[in-house]
């Protein structure tokens, strides 16, 4: 509750908000006082989209579509009335090593993890202008500056958010536009639970991360509030690691 109407009047798009690390990022805005369009995959449970309800608006597409970036902007215009912070979530991992990762998996990781985000930054920008005080929030990974075995794909993705979220800081700067990226490390989510079932998989991320346990997406949502918050206005082009100290035990 520390972080109590610090985003009061904002308004957000997080892609990915249905569950996981989007989920809690969603909570904890709103929490905040920000309204959200929350964007995510059609399923049974996410069909179609709502009325602002709680803060929240639901909004169901894949972010890889031809038309899904000026759908998600019209939608957050229209629901939430403007965009203040844009919060690039959505994410897809698969495993697979410099052997054997197919051309599929290789498309596919970066449609989803880099060219959708891409993407909706550039049809949000004209309205991250307006808010005089836009925000850019891209997931990356502790993968955008280490790399793992059996995950080239993703970490060539998380290697480009990296990237191209300092590019977004330097050409948008100059419009009060701020970009930074989330560097979580292991975190107990839905895309983590074929990982999570595995006891070596978990084993090792205990020992690696100093703290000793896997993070929860709720200690990763703090950290996006207060890079969306005025508490970060001369933070641009960062990654913040959120890992429990895991990057520095070798």
């Amino acid at each position: 509750m520390q972080q109590a109407g610090v985003l009061s009047g904002k308004r957000a798009i997080v892609t990915g908000g249905a569950s996981g690390i989007g989920k809690a990022i969603v909570e904890a805005f709103v929490d905040a006082g920000a309204v959200v369009l929350a964007v995510d995959l059609p399923t049974d449970a996410w069909a179609g989209s709502t009325s602002l309800e709680d803060g929240i608006a639901r909004f169901a597409i894949d972010v890889t579509g031809d038309a899904a970036p000026a759908s998600i902007v019209e939608a957050a215009v229209e629901r939430l009335g403007g965009i203040d912070i844009l919060v690039n979530n959505a994410g897809l991992m698969r495993p697979g090593s410099a052997e054997d990762a197919t051309d599929d998996d290789w498309s596919t990781m970066l449609a989803v993890n880099v060219t959708a985000p891409f993407r909706l930054t550039r049809e949000a920008v004209r309205h991250l202008k307006q808010s005089g005080s836009g925000r850019i929030i891209n997931t990356g990974s502790i993968m955008s500056e280490l790399a793992g075995p059996s995950s080239i794909a993703y970490v060539a993705t998380k290697h480009a958010i990296g990237g191209m979220t300092k590019a977004m800081a330097i050409d948008l700067g100059q419009y009060g536009i701020r970009a930074n990226y989330l560097q979580p490390g292991a975190v107990e989510t839905p895309l983590s639970a074929p990982h999570m079932a595995d006891p070596q998989y978990v084993g090792f991320w205990e020992r690696k991360i100093p703290l000793g346990r896997v993070a929860q997406p709720e200690e990763i949502a703090p950290v996006a509030v207060f890079l969306a918050s005025d508490a970060a206005n001369y933070v641009s082009g960062e990654g913040l690691r959120i890992d429990g100290g895991a990057t520095y035990n070798i």
